[in-house]
């Protein structure tokens, strides 16, 4: 897998996170230990992508 397609790999499923909190945030009994683990994973990918992305510029 080449960096530029695991990168893209990494936006998909940060931007899947970012679906599921918008869900969990809409529904009534909000769980919060569920919010905090899917924000947690998000930051996870984001620091990730972050680092692949420092590697494709040098």
């Amino acid at each position: 897998m080449t960096t530029t397609s695991h990168l893209n790999a990494l936006e998909r499923r940060h931007a899947s996170l970012d679906e599921q909190i918008h869900q969990e945030m809409q529904r009534p009994a909000l769980n919060e230990l569920r919010i905090g683990e899917l924000k947690r994973k998000k930051l996870e990918l984001k620091d990730e992508m972050s680092k692949l992305q420092g590697q494709t510029r040098q």
